[in-house]
Parts: C-alpha cells; sequence; structure tokens
C-alpha cells in the first residue's frame, strides 16, 4: 500500500571541500545550503530505537514545535546513503560492465578514459550490484512475510471449531488468539523494515543515475547533434531534463517494490496449498486456473501498456523541449507577440500527450478491473467446484478460504500497479542507457601540454574540423588550417558572418571533432564566449568561478573590465544574485562579467569571441586598452571581432573565409588591394560619414575617458532590487514560494470539483459503498447457507447458494468496473484542466514573472507535479475512500459480534487520529522541502547543459560534478526522512490494530455461546486485515496530503497577476494603424516594481513619422527600457506614450506589439525549420520568404541546404552561427513590413561590412518607417535624423533624464556635446586604426 518514494543522500564525506550552491538557496545563506551539520540519528541508533523508528522523534518534534522546516533543520545522511559514497562505485561498475571497444583516451583531463556503452538489462545488473546485500536480505524478509501472512487464513478453520465448541485441547482458541497477534504483530513489523531497506536502495540509485546523467552530460558534444532527429526536434534539453524529472524517480519507484514482481508466484502458491489442504485438489487446481487466467489477461494489457508508456514519455519529451525553449526565449516571444502561438503549440503536443495518457490510463482500468474482481471469481469458480463435485462445504472451510483469498487479494490488488511501475520502469530504463551511451565529445586530436614544455603557445597543423560527431561523413566545417602561435602574442580573428571564427576558437578548446590534422595546446587556457554564459548565484560567484578569493587581484580585475561602478549602483554589491541566464543584467553587463571570470583565473592562453559587441564604443575602448593591453599583456590572446579598429595592437591577425584561413599576418602585411581583409577594412572606412573628418581627431580628455566606466544598469531588464527611498533593499531572486501548515481545504476542494464539479467523486464514494455492501454481503451468504459441520443439514441446496452467489457477484464486477472508470476519469479531467489553466496563466504573466523565477520551478511543475497530478493523487483518493468505506466495514462486523470491542476500536481511532496529526507536520514540510529542493536538480542540470563549453574551457567539470552531487544530496535528505516517519506512523497504528483485534478473538471466545457462529467467523476474516486497512487509511490520509502539495504548487500558478488584456475590443485600432509612423513620450517615469528605485525619469521627446531616430547613451541610462515601455513589457508608473495620437496603454497587447517591429539585442532562434523560425504563424507565402532571404543576404546560404526552407534549426539555433541568427531576425522584420522599426543594438554580432549591408537594407526597405535604432556602434546612428541621448548614472545625476534631443549634425556642431564626446572616442579609435 505504500509508494513512499525517496531520494538519493546528503553527503557526510568530509573530505570533499564545501562548495557554495548559488542554485540552492540564491545566495542567502551559504550554510544552508549544506543543511544541519549532524549526521542523521540512524546511523548510530540503538537496536531498540531501530526496530521502532525511535531516532525520528527529535525531527517529529521539532517539525511540531516549529511552523515550517527547513532544509538546515533536516539532518545529512549517512555515507552509505551520500552519492559521494554511493556514485564512485555506481561509476566504476558501470565502466567495467561496458564494452571494451570503446575505450576513448583521456585528454586534457577530460572524460574517464572509457566510454559507457550499455543497455537496459546492463544497467540493471549493475544497480543490482550496487547493493547486491540489502536486496538478498530483503528478499529474505520479505519471503517470511509471506510465510506469516499465510498463518492466519491457514488457523482461521480451527478457531472457527473452537467457537463451535470443538476444541482439540483445552483453551486452544484463545492460544489461537495469542498466535493471531504474534503473527500479525510479526508481519506488521517485517514489511515496514523491509520497505524502508528498500526505500533506501531506491534513494541511492535515484542519487547516483541522477548524477551520473549530470556526469555524461559533461562529455557530451555542446551542439549536441546526435539527440537531434531528423526534424531537428531532438536536442539535450528537454530530453535529458525529462530523464532527470521523471525517468529516474519512475526507476526508483519500482525499486521499492521490485520484490512484488515475483513475491506474487510465492503467494499464489501458499494459498494454492491452504485451498488443496481445506477443499482438496480440484478446488485448488480451479483456482489456480482462474488465477492464471487473470494473471495472462494482465500479462497482455501490461504488453499494450508497455507500448503506451512509451509513446506517451515520448510525447512528453516533445512537450517539455518546447516549453523549456519559449521559457527561455519569453522575452523575445512578448517583443514579437508571438507568445500565445507558441503557448498553442505547447498546447497541441499536450494533446499527442493526452491521447496516450488516455489509453495508458484506461489501460490501467482493465487491469485494476481484472485485478479486483479476481478474488471474487476465484472464490465462485472454487466453491462452485466443489458443489458441482459434490464435496462437503464446512463454514471453518470457507473462512479459512475467504480469508486466503483476502490476503491473496492485496498483492493481486497491487498486482497492476507493480506491473505498471515494471513497465514504466523498463522504457525509463531503457532510456537512461540509451543518454549514457551516447558518443562523447571526441578530442583525442587536441594534444594538451604544461606551460614551459613549448616555445609555441598554440599550433594547428593541416587541421580539418567539423561540427558532425560521425566524423566518417567527413562535413567539415573547417578545412586546411594552419595555424602558430607563440606565448604572449595577441593574435586577432576576423571575417564575414559564418565564415567559421567561433569554430576556429571551439577547435582549438577541442570542442570539434578533428577529421585530420593535429592542434597543440600548451598551457592552461580560459574562455569568453559570444554569447555570454552567467550562472545563477552572485556576482562574485560568477568572477570567482571555484577560485579563491584574492583580494587584490579581483579588485584589478573589477576596475579594468569597467564594473566598479555597477557594483556601486546594485543594492547588494558583488554579492547581488543574478537571475537565470543574467536576465537582471544588460548584454554588457553579462560580458564583462565572463570576461572578468576569464581575467581572473590568471591563465596561460585566453580566448574570447567578439568580447566587445555588446558594449559601447566607450567602454569597448576601456577593455582593450585596460584587459587586453593592460592586465594580459604579458599573456597570449585569441580574440574575434567584427570591429576592425581592435586589430592593429594584434601580433597577427587571422582572416576567415568559408571555413578556411584566408590571410594571417600583420595588420600592415594583410592590408593589401583585393584583400578580404581591405575589403573590412574598407567597410569600416565607409560606415563613417565624411562629415565626421574634423572630429575624428577630437582629444579625451581624462575626465571624459572617466565617465565611459559606469553601471550598466538593466538593459531594459529588471533591476537587482535595488530599494527606493526608505525600502530595504531586496534579491530579484528569491526562494521559492512555498505554504506552510497544512494543505488548506480549498486546495482539495478545488481539485475535487474541477472535473465536472466534483460528481465523479460523489459517484465513486457510492460505487466504493456498494461495492463494500456487496462483498461484505456475498461472503455472509455464503457463511449463513454452509453448514457448521458434516452432521448439519445445509440451510440452502447447493444450486440456490451458487446462484445467489453468482448474482452478488456479477454486482461485485460492475461496481469494480465503474469505480475505477470513475477514478481515471475524475484524474484524467482534472489535470487536463488545471495544466491548461496553468499555462494560460504563466503565458499572460508580466514579464517580471519570468525575470524573478528561474525556468526551472516552473518545468518541475509541468514535469513532476504534472504526474503525479496525472497518475499518482486519483489512486491514492481512489485508494483512500476504498479504504475507509472498508474500515467502516470491519468495524461494524467486529461490533456486531461483540459491542465489547468498541471499549478498544474508539480508542484506536483517536490514537490514530492523534498520531496523524502528530506526524502530518513533520510529513508535510518534508514533502515541501522536497519539492523546493527538487527545482535545483533541474535548474542546475539545464544550467550545465547551456554552458558546457565554458566550464570544460576552465576544467571545472570536477568541481560542477561535486556541487550537483551536493544538491542531488539536498533534494535527497528530506525524503529519506520522510519514509522514515511513515514507517514510524504506521509501525506503531498497526500495533495498536493488532492488539485491537486479539482483543476481539478474547472477546469472541468468552461469549461463544451467545454469538453466532458465523457472524463471528466473519469478523475474524475480516479482522484479519484491520490493521491492513487503519494502516491504508492512514498512510493514504498522509500521502494524498503530501501529493497534493503538488497540485497546491500548480495552483500557485494559477494565480499569477496578469499583464494587461490582448485584445480592448471598444479601443481597438484600425488594421492599418499606425498609418504613419509618429511617437510622442509625455513625461513618462518606469520603475520595475514599487519597491525599485524610477529607470527613466520624465522623458518626453517626439519621434516624427517616417524619421530614423538614433537613441544612445552610456550602458545603463535607460534606453532598454524605453523600447520595453514601446511595447508594454513594463507599464510607466506615470506618464503616457502615442502613437499616431492613439494612448497605447488603451490598446490590447496583442494589437500593440503585432503592429510593432523589433530586431532585439539577443538573437534568437527557435527549434524548426527555417520557414517557422522565419514566419511562425504561417502568414506569408514561399515567395515572400525567399524573397525576404535574399534582402538580408541569407538566400544563397539557405539554397546550398538540402532541404531549403525546411532545413533543420537545431535548439536555440545552435547550428548557425550569431551572426546568421541576427540576419534571420532582420528577415522577420522585413516580412512584417511594419510602420515602426526598433533595433536595439541588433548588428552587435556581425561584421562592419554586413552591418553595412543592413543599414542599407532597413534604409532602402524602410525609408517611410520610423525607424528606432540603439547601437554601440556610433555608425548606426551618425546618419539618424534625430539622436536621442539618455543620460546615465553618476555621482550628480541619475539614469534616464533626457540630455540631448537633436539632429546629429548639431550635436556634432558643439564640441562640449556628449554625443560630440562619444563620436570622437569611436572615431579616434578608428583613426588609430586605419593609421596603421
Amino acid at each position: 500500500m505504500e509508494t513512499i518514494r525517496s531520494g538519493s543522500e546528503k553527503i557526510t564525506n568530509q573530505d570533499v571541500p564545501i562548495l557554495e550552491e548559488p542554485l540552492l538557496d540564491h545566495g542567502n545563506s551559504k550554510d544552508k545550503a549544506r543543511g544541519g551539520d549532524a549526521v542523521t540519528a540512524y546511523e548510530n541508533a540503538g537496536f531498540f530505537d531501530t526496530v521502532f523508528f525511535s531516532w525520528l522523534n527529535p525531527l517529529l518534534a521539532l517539525a511540531v514545535e516549529k511552523s515550517t522546516l527547513e532544509i538546515d533543520d533536516v539532518p545529512q545522511l549517512g555515507p552509505s546513503n551520500s552519492v559521494f559514497g554511493a556514485f564512485p562505485l555506481f561509476r566504476t561498475r558501470l565502466l567495467e560492465s561496458s564494452s571494451q571497444d570503446d575505450n576513448h583516451d583521456d585528454v586534457g583531463g577530460r572524460g574517464h578514459g572509457k566510454r559507457v556503452a550499455t543497455t537496459a538489462v546492463g544497467l540493471a545488473k549493475v544497480y543490482f550490484m550496487l547493493a547486491w546485500k540489502e536486496i538478498i536480505w530483503t528478499a529474505f524478509l520479505a519471503i517470511i512475510y509471506t510465510l506469516v501472512c499465510y498463518v492466519a487464513p491457514y488457523l482461521v478453520d480451527s478457531f472457527v471449531q473452537c467457537l463451535n465448541g470443538r476444541e482439540a485441547f483445552p483453551n486452544q482458541g484463545y492460544v489461537l488468539a495469542l498466535t493471531f497477534f504474534a503473527t500479525t504483530f510479526l508481519e506488521v513489523f517485517i514489511r515496514r523494515h523491509w520497505i524502508f531497506r528498500m526505500q533506501q536502495i531506491g534513494i541511492r540509485i535515484r542519487g547516483v543515475t541522477t548524477v551520473m546523467l549530470y556526469d555524461k552530460s559533461l562529455t557530451l558534444p555542446s551542439w549536441s547533434s546526435q539527440l537531434q532527429d531528423e526534424q531537428g526536434s531532438g536536442g539535450s534539453g528537454g530530453e535529458l531534463l525529462n530523464a532527470v524529472a521523471v525517468d529516474v524517480e519512475t526507476i526508483q519507484g519500482f525499486i521499492v517494490y521490485i520484490h512484488d514482481t515475483w513475491l506474487i508466484f510465492v503467494q499464489i502458491g501458499l494459498a494454492l496449498l491452504i485451498l488443496y489442504m481445506k477443499l482438496g485438489l480440484l478446488a485448488s487446481v480451479g483456482a489456480f486456473g482462474v488465477t492464471l487466467f487473470f494473471m495472462m489477461a494482465n500479462f497482455l494489457l501490461m504488453k499494450l501498456q508497455e507500448k503506451f508508456q512509451k509513446n506517451l514519455m515520448k510525447s512528453k519529451d516533445n512537450r517539455m523541449k518546447v516549453t523549456i525553449e519559449t521559457l527561455s526565449n519569453m522575452r523575445v516571444l512578448r517583443f514579437q507577440g508571438w507568445e500565445m502561438s507558441f503557448m498553442s503549440k505547447i498546447l497541441q503536443l499536450r494533446k499527442v500527450e493526452i491521447q496516450w495518457l488516455k489509453k495508458y490510463l484506461y489501460g490501467i482500468v482493465l487491469i485494476g478491473f481484472f485485478t479486483g474482481i479476481g478474488p471474487t471469481l476465484v472464490a465462485l469458480f472454487t466453491f462452485g467446484s466443489c458443489i458441482y463435485m459434490g464435496i462437503p462445504l464446512e463454514m471453518g472451510q470457507i473462512f479459512s478460504a475467504l480469508a486466503t483469498f483476502r490476503v491473496l487479494q492485496e498483492p493481486i490488488f497491487l498486482l497492476p500497479d507493480t506491473l505498471s511501475l515494471l513497465v514504466q520502469a523498463k522504457v525509463s530504463l531503457a532510456r537512461i542507457a540509451s543518454f549514457l551511451s551516447l558518443d562523447e565529445l571526441l578530442n583525442n586530436g587536441l594534444e594538451k601540454l604544461p606551460f614551459g614544455s613549448s616555445d609555441t603557445a598554440l599550433e594547428i597543423i593541416d587541421g580539418s574540423f567539423t561540427w558532425d560527431n560521425n566524423i566518417s561523413n567527413n562535413t567539415a566545417a573547417l578545412n586546411d588550417i594552419n595555424l602558430k602561435v607563440s606565448h604572449g602574442m595577441k593574435v586577432g580573428i576576423c571575417g564575414t558572418v559564418g565564415s567559421g571564427k567561433s569554430s576556429l576558437l571551439s577547435c582549438i578548446l577541442g570542442e570539434m571533432p578533428r577529421i585530420s590534422g593535429d592542434v597543440k595546446f600548451c598551457g592552461t587556457n580560459a574562455y569568453v564566449s559570444q554569447s555570454p554564459w552567467i550562472q545563477s548565484g552572485t556576482v562574485q560567484d560568477n568572477i570567482l568561478f571555484g577560485k579563491n578569493m584574492d583580494r587584490q587581484r579581483y579588485d584589478q580585475v573589477l576596475e579594468a573590465c569597467s564594473l566598479k561602478k555597477d557594483l556601486e549602483i546594485l543594492s547588494f554589491g558583488d554579492q547581488t544574485v543574478i537571475g537565470e541566464k543574467g536576465i537582471n543584467l544588460s548584454g554588457g553587463q553579462k560580458q564583462r562579467i565572463q570576461l572578468a571570470r576569464a581575467v581572473y583565473h590568471d591563465v596561460d592562453i585566453y580566448l574570447l569571441d567578439d568580447p566587445f559587441s555588446a558594449v559601447d564604443a566607450h567602454t569597448g575602448s576601456h577593455l582593450f586598452k585596460e584587459v587586453l593591453l593592460g592586465l594580459l599583456s604579458g599573456k597570449t590572446v585569441i580574440y574575434v571581432t567584427h570591429q576592425v579598429e581592435f586589430l592593429n595592437a594584434a601580433d597577427l591577425i587571422v582572416v576567415m573565409k568559408n571555413g578556411k584561413i584566408v590571410q594571417v599576418g600583420k595588420y600592415n602585411e594583410i592590408l593589401v588591394p583585393g584583400s578580404d581583409f581591405i575589403q573590412l577594412v574598407g567597410a569600416q572606412v565607409a560606415a563613417l560619414p565624411s562629415t565626421l573628418d574634423d572630429n575624428k581627431a577630437a582629444p579625451i580628455s581624462s575626465d571624459n575617458t572617466e565617465t565611459i566606466i559606469i553601471n550598466e544598469n538593466v538593459n531594459g531588464k529588471v533591476d537587482d532590487g535595488g530599494g527606493a527611498v526608505g525600502s530595504a533593499p531586496q534579491q530579484l531572486v528569491k526562494d521559492e514560494e512555498r505554504e506552510s501548515g497544512r494543505v488548506r481545504f480549498p486546495v482539495y476542494w478545488e481539485y475535487i470539483k474541477t472535473a465536472y464539479g466534483g460528481s465523479l467523486v460523489l459517484l465513486m464514494i457510492l460505487a466504493s459503498i456498494i461495492l463494500q455492501i456487496l462483498q461484505i454481503g456475498s461472503n455472509y451468504w455464503l457463511a449463513w447457507a454452509a453448514p457448521s459441520s458434516k452432521d448439519v443439514n445445509p440451510v440452502v441446496s447447493g444450486s440456490t447458494l451458487m446462484i445467489v452467489y453468482a448474482s452478488l457477484a456479477l454486482g461485485i464486477c460492475f461496481c469494480t468496473l465503474a469505480q475505477n472508470s470513475l477514478v481515471v476519469a475524475a484524474g484524467y479531467k482534472t489535470a487536463i484542466v488545471l495544466f491548461k489553466k496553468m499555462m494560460e496563466t504563466i503565458f499572460r504573466a508580466p514579464m517580471s514573472f519570468f525575470d524573478a523565477t528561474p525556468s526551472g520551478r516552473i518545468l518541475n511543475r509541468c514535469s513532476t507535479d504534472q504526474s503525479a497530478m496525472e497518475t499518482r493523487i486519483p489512486s491514492v483518493l481512489d485508494g483512500l475512500i476504498c479504504d475507509i468505506i472498508a474500515l467502516a466495514g470491519v468495524i461494524a462486523l467486529m461490533s456486531t459480534v461483540a459491542w465489547e470491542v468498541l471499549v478498544l476500536v474508539i480508542p484506536l481511532i483517536f490514537a490514530a487520529i492523534w498520531y496523524q496529526q502528530y506526524y502530518m507536520p513533520a510529513s508535510r514540510e518534508l514533502s515541501r522541502l522536497s519539492r523546493v529542493c527538487e527545482a535545483p536538480v533541474i535548474q542546475f542540470f539545464k544550467e550545465t547543459i547551456s554552458g558546457i563549453t565554458t566550464i570544460r574551457s576552465y576544467d571545472q567539470e570536477s568541481r560542477f560534478q561535486q556541487t550537483y552531487m551536493k544538491i542531488v544530496d539536498a533534494y535527497s535528505r528530506p525524503e529519506f526522512q520522510l519514509a522514515a516517519a511513515m514507517k514510524w506512523l504506521l509501525l506503531r497504528l498497526e500495533t495498536f490494530s493488532s492488539i485491537t483485534f486479539s482483543f476481539l478473538l478474547v472477546l469472541s471466545m468468552y461469549l461463544r455461546n451467545s454469538i453466532d457462529p458465523a457472524i463471528a467467523g466473519l469478523a475474524l476474516t475480516y479482522g484479519l486485515t484491520l490493521s491492513r486497512t487503519l494502516a491504508g487509511v492512514v498512510w493514504c490520509l498522509c500521502h494524498l496530503e503530501t501529493k497534493m502539495i503538488s497540485v497546491e504548487r500548480i495552483l500557485q500558478y494559477t494565480s499569477i497577476p496578469s499583464e494587461g488584456p490582448l485584445i480592448v475590443q471598444k479601443h481597438r485600432p484600425d488594421s492599418s494603424w499606425p498609418v504613419r509612423g509618429e511617437i510622442s513620450i509625455h513625461n513618462l517615469q518606469i520603475r520595475y516594481a514599487p519597491h525599485l528605485p524610477l529607470i527613466l525619469h520624465g522623458v518626453t521627446c517626439t519621434f516624427p513619422a517616417g524619421k530614423k531616430i538614433g537613441i544612445v547613451g552610456r550602458t545603463g541610462s535607460g534606453k532598454s527600457t524605453l523600447i520595453q515601455a514601446l511595447f508594454r513589457l513594463v507599464e510607466p508608473t506615470t506618464g503616457c506614450i502615442f502613437i499616431d495620437g492613439i494612448d497605447i496603454s488603451s490598446i490590447g497587447l496583442q494589437d500593440l506589439r503585432s503592429r510593432l517591429s523589433i530586431i532585439p539585442q539577443d538573437p534568437t532562434m527557435f527549434q524548426g525549420t527555417i520557414r517557422s523560425n522565419l514566419d511562425p504563424l504561417e502568414q506569408y507565402t514561399d515567395a515572400q520568404i525567399w524573397d525576404t532571404l535574399e534582402k538580408c543576404q541569407l538566400g544563397d546560404e539557405v539554397r546550398k541546404m538540402e532541404k531549403k526552407l525546411d532545413s533543420n534549426v537545431h535548439e536555440n539555433g545552435e547550428n548557425w552561427s550569431m551572426g546568421q541568427r541576427q540576419l534571420i531576425c532582420l528577415g522577420r522584420v522585413l516580412l512584417k513590413k511594419s510602420k515602426v522599426l526598433i533595433l536595439d543594438e541588433a548588428t552587435a554580432s556581425v561584421d562592419t561590412n554586413t552591418d553595412n549591408l543592413i543599414q542599407q537594407t532597413l534604409k532602402h526597405h524602410f525609408s517611410d518607417c520610423t525607424l528606432v535604432t540603439i547601437a554601440h556602434r556610433i555608425t548606426s546612428v551618425l546618419d539618424s535624423d534625430m539622436v536621442l541621448l539618455l543620460s546615465h548614472v553618476s555621482a550628480d545625476s541619475l539614469a534616464g533624464f533626457v540630455m540631448e534631443y537633436d539632429s546629429p549634425s548639431r550635436l556634432l556642431e558643439s564640441k562640449s556635446s556628449s554625443f560630440s564626446k562619444l563620436v570622437a572616442e569611436y572615431t579616434s579609435r578608428s583613426a588609430d586604426s586605419n593609421a596603421h
């Protein structure tokens, strides 16, 4: 009756260093993540405490005393249950069992020297070897338990004879009563300890499997191509996370009941033996035949269930992949007005999942039906065959057979669940084995040498590399690469979009499989990716990245990377918690933090992928001078850049084109007519209008230089939580919200009434009552009609007895089918309704919700909590209803025999209630803690997958693995205690039940002359299950409350405040709006939350229709905040914005966002095809899409692809370069053709030549549109009609004021204007470049 699921355990290994776990409690307390220092008392408990689980008393008392338990209150686990103790052994045995043909060289410390290649069977063997002693011991306990269970049914006949006055020896009845007590207590005691030991094994196996999957992810190729199916719908994200969230839990759940899969045969064998001894051979053969028939029917149904389960998990994977991608890119979807379209896509995938779920659930109904009617039909055929053959039936024999059937009923009743778990576990085991057997990143072509062993820092000889892990395909992305770099050199890499610049860095890092050639790498390295990877945690955590604090160097790095002013503005300084994917930082801040991470690590070789693209001109110059030419002056630096002005200081310049190195040399050596490099430089010169000739050499004073190092606040994103005046500062990412105390009644009521107003639950209760009445009635009919001995004539004929019994059996069949169907129908409908409601609420939530909520919390509700609501809660609710009604039936029968038994029954009920109330605070809080601690398990895994290249480049795999092991153990600690707490409760209640049952037997013997033996025998038969039934009621009550926490968590996300309506019918603009594109801003003030300071302070200006407007300012001045206000991603505190005379606050968000276009700062592509990325709403023809691809310079590239517009785009567009992704974003706006177009640093990831082409394309196709441009490249706004300069934060001013707003020519006339100083910095930098 138990499905308490536990996890893997917490560390006690003192050799493991304490590591910070930012994801565990987001910086509030680093010690808190470790939890209590004390190891669980279970490890050192005495015999008595172990037997009765008394070692748990302090935690139960603490839960009663405190309203809320924290992870700090939960003790650590012992070494045997912690993944730190179990995982090394598991990995060793798994590798030993793997194929010996897949050895890989362990190069550069990566990998384990041998690749895992296993099957589901092989993995199961390793699991067995991990805990074989405990499995064998529990198997022995299970056999003893089974033997003990059948002692009472065998002795029932003897006890009934005693009630009829035929004792074999004096006081035999009292001796039998004592025997019944001993066997029932022993049964209880063995069962609880057997299950608890199996739960410990499940905890351990879940932990080591989760960590093994994580360990595997650290060795997979970063692009995950092997996980992409032919539609490009694979990807590590959804499937691997689903394996961690669902598959590992499934295996753990099955392990608890693994013995039930074979014990059923022992139990059936013992039952048949008792029937043979009591009723003869024919009866036992008949019973065996019927039992075999039902088992075969269930077996055939389980084969179908296996198919349903596989398809269900596959459809769940697909939904989770799209959900992950959607949540990760919610800001982009809001800008485009596509979020509801993507929600529809998720719901469409959910429909496919629901179809398989429905088949799976109704398969369970059929299995449950056959199982439920099994004991009744076995009894019918057994007794029928006896009557047909003329074998006389006595009352004692019937009661003994009925008791046997009732004992057998539980394993047969649980058989569907066990087989269902077996099917699920088999599918999950195969999936996990397939993940563990994936090909790892091939890096045997990378030769890493210690620093000082060679004068050459890097050498590539005749290198050809591919992005396909199957190098036999020979689809080279880089060809004929020859490069030699000496120590201390600065090497600049340039080239057009898609030329292979980032790929060149990847092959140096060993991230690309080598087709041919050699790569030699001498020294340690650090990597700064083009798309910044920031870990959830504090700013300091991200910079130190596992390295010890050196305060002097730390301060130097902050100064060089222009971060000091940022940290002064942030309320918590470098202890400010960064949200998921750096959500509360600007692009420039993220880039500078990961640059600071690299510089702080003080390595030999630095690989920087376009580190200056996300920062403005001033900040870029500062970084180049202070970092590359300053702190890293003696280091080897290989950097990619699109800004040729940063190449003049390079000792060597590498020019890339079509995956090849076309030029190598110093600046002046390769600047030859007709070369690719001179085209790049020419594009830079062409981008500077001649009107700047007089300004380009303007000197920059030290004062001016100082002003460039300012904070880069939030780039339109949520502030870290800097409080307004008078309010305490708050971190952006807070601890996950969780309720305290008991689950409130409204949660139950909402769950019950969601499906058809609760009518199905009422019908379920009615069906259960009728079923119980029919079952008791059928058994009483047999007892009443059968004679007490051979000497007594039967009351009715044999045929009459069987006709009535068969009629009652038919009613039992019907009620069983109705009850099972109602359970599934209610749970199925409720799960569908609440999921849809939750998704609709999440997708309508304001952007601030996504900024402050790590996606792991949302995904946890969409996976684990949703699965619990679909399958576990309905079965637990059904069990509770059935057990309560069964308990009422048992008590009614017992009190009918002797009302005196109520003297013990009533106290028993009160004791059960008291113990349950004492237990529940701990149970609830541990369950909530478990759910809260589960989110970091998923979140950290997800974060690691996205930053795997960065992690590997710093050789940080070991540190990340140890941190993850701590997170996994933190998740397991509450589950271990929860499993023990349930045993603590059940052991006590079942002991009391055994005493009560024994008291009934004694009373029956004492009052035997005044009671009906038939009723007494029936009460005895049902009384044997008293302890089990009472335990079932309490277990279901407790388990239902813990499982209802999943519903509670889902309901939390159905009541999130919504942003404005999508459509306002009374204020719908014309279909042609905006016609002109004039934007008027009046006294606009914006703050991101009531407790946060203003970002924009009274901005007032007008963007004329059809003009090009440039918005500039130091990073953090509120430029992107203004853009977000245009799209209403953040609502004004005061003020308003008019577009063509319409107040945008008065119209629906869909009407607003669908009429505006934007190319966001972060180029985003979605998994699917090129067509679906350009036109996700399917509004345009292929001809229009091809025309757009030509305009954005991608036509030729797509034509080369085999499937053209239907070519695959992998998860997050990983098979496209950053520049190509940006061009796709350009294509989207070209298709949309809005009158208002916003470019938010849209060309940061492309080279100057491509930038010029984009600007010309925009000028040609959007000549009559209002074009609003935010750019770090001054050239992008120099030809604007108007320039808006916003103030930044400084000692004497706040951000978000309009400093200057005029035409560029007028602003440039004044050498003292802020805009003029910005231009002077950029042009002087370019002048230095061109002077070479």
